[in-house]
């Protein structure tokens, strides 16, 4: 017999219209036996689409802040909203808030990903050209806001993934087929001997920037059920 003391469910709306970021967050969101409290909505769901918010803040944070709110106040529902991107070292943190469309220096030209993705590459490199392979220190970098339609930020948290840009071998080309964006250059530690899209998807799940900031994120989703 259900417990009519429990709470009502609250949807979470996750600001994205990447199917792939839904699947992974409603099994994750299982897992964690957090379904029946917080059933994952996407934005279709809710109407959509809706008009994207203009980002172009300086920081994940700010961008991520930014899509929560506003999609959390045009659904009408909490929303889960993240940002993320790449930091190298030896580019003073670039490409940064910009990765998506770092080969245009940040402007959306309304290229799709797959020629987005080769072209943030091929710049990438040409960056990087004449810096050591142990100079080319990285990190990827997730951010993820949680905020209400009254306006408020319920919860932040950030995961990072570390390793270095570069390539197996030096005539190598991209390898693997499991990921996507700066995957085929990010070197996964401690050997980088693989890419990160070489990793099975249990295996980046367990290792990756959007894996932890989630996971810290769903600790804060058991809190507020209780």
């Amino acid at each position: 017999m259900p417990d009519s003391s429990a709470p009502p469910p609250r949807p979470i709306v996750l600001a994205t219209q990447n199917p792939g970021k839904v699947a992974e967050l409603r099994r994750l969101f299982a897992e964690a036996g957090l379904n029946d409290r917080y059933p994952i909505r996407t934005l279709d769901d809710c109407g959509g689409p809706f008009q994207e918010p203009e980002e172009g803040h300086d920081s994940f944070l700010e961008n991520a802040t930014l899509k929560a709110l506003a999609y959390a106040r045009l659904t009408g529902h909490w929303c889960l909203a993240d940002d993320s991107g790449l930091e190298v070292d030896a580019l003073d943190g670039a490409p940064g808030v910009i990765s998506s469309h770092y080969y245009s220096g940040g402007e959306d030209r309304g290229d799709p990903r797959d020629v987005r993705d080769p072209a943030n590459n091929t710049t990438l490199l040409a960056d990087l050209d004449g810096v050591p392979p142990e100079a080319r220190s990285a990190r990827f970098v997730c951010t993820m806001v949680l905020a209400s339609p009254e306006g408020d930020t319920l919860a932040t948290t950030r995961g990072t993934f570390e390793g270095r840009i570069g390539r197996p071998t030096e005539d190598s080309v991209p390898r693997g087929a499991g990921g996507f964006g700066y995957d085929p250059l990010f070197l996964v530690p401690p050997d980088f001997t693989r890419t990160s899209s070489e990793l099975a998807p249990d295996e980046k799940n367990r290792l990756s920037h959007r894996g932890e900031a989630l996971r810290r994120m769903i600790e804060h989703l058991r809190n507020l059920a209780h």
